[in-house]
């Protein structure tokens, strides 16, 4: 008697991996299979046009830290060893949370170019790098992830341009991750006056960060400019329509303009930031 062929196994694909990366709780292991996917980018389909229904639990995340409102979060002077430990964990829970926001723009939205998958695996690696390199600082310290209170800021406006990919590309990396090229000058000056061991170290790390968020925001400002040429939009005229739809945080200066300049923002955006 002959046995019938067994059905040739199905290869994994890109977005699905994401998914299940997204899906993942435990920091190290969503580190992990960041890490792992972008290593096998280059050879992974990227699935069928379909959308992919949104299961529960998104996105995965550990038990601690414990979430918050942002107007919840104590601050603390870095001039404390506690006090530096919270900004570093403040960071750290944003690396984890971009982690996320990269996972999810490469598994939620259908009908994008090839290279708009492989480009988002590649930021959640590097973010995932980024976590990293904060995680083993704090550990450093006495500390770890989850040892402080954190805030839900960057998920929620991922929640709600969850329907529209033009909607989160204009205000995820093109707008709250823009905000850390602006914020990430000032917190090094002040890491500088703290001046310890500890603090000079994250100084370097925040190097790093800010090198690779300027690449980060230029995907965003690429894919967010061929989704308004797609749809024959103006792109500035459309990212105020968005940013009023969608309630975005108002932009505060002072700006970063040069890394702003270099992660792709023209120079009628910039005029229009103010300063």
């Amino acid at each position: 008697m002959t046995l019938p062929a067994a059905p040739p196994a199905v290869p994994p694909e890109l977005r699905q991996l994401a998914l299940a990366a997204l899906l993942q709780s435990d920091p190290q292991q969503k580190v992990l299979l960041s890490h792992a996917l972008q290593a096998q980018a280059a050879t992974l389909s990227i699935a069928s046009t379909a959308p992919i229904a949104p299961p529960a639990g998104l996105p995965g995340c550990p038990p601690r830290p414990e979430l918050r409102s942002h107007l919840d979060v104590p601050k603390r002077s870095p001039h404390t060893p506690a006090g530096l430990a919270a900004l570093l964990h403040a960071v750290t829970h944003i690396e984890f949370n971009a982690i996320n926001l990269a996972l999810d723009a490469a598994w939620r939205f259908d009908n994008m170019p090839a290279a708009y998958y492989r480009d988002w695996i590649r930021v959640a690696a590097e973010e995932a790098h980024h976590f990293s390199l904060l995680r083993t600082q704090l550990q450093a310290m006495g500390y770890d992830y989850g040892d402080f209170p954190a805030h839900t800021g960057l998920w929620d406006m991922t929640h709600k341009t969850a329907g529209d990919v033009l909607a989160r590309m204009a205000l995820v990396p093109r707008t709250l991750e823009a905000r850390g090229l602006d914020a990430t000058p000032a917190m090094q000056a002040k890491l500088r006056k703290v001046g310890t061991p500890d603090a000079l170290a994250a100084v370097a790390i925040l190097d790093i960060i800010l090198r690779d968020e300027i690449g980060h925001v230029a995907i965003g400002n690429h894919w967010y400019r061929h989704l308004c040429s797609e749809r024959g939009l103006d792109p500035v005229a459309t990212y105020a329509e968005l940013a009023r739809r969608y309630e975005a945080p108002r932009l505060k200066g002072p700006f970063n303009v040069d890394a702003r300049r270099a992660a792709g923002f023209d120079e009628d955006e910039l005029a229009l930031l103010g300063g």
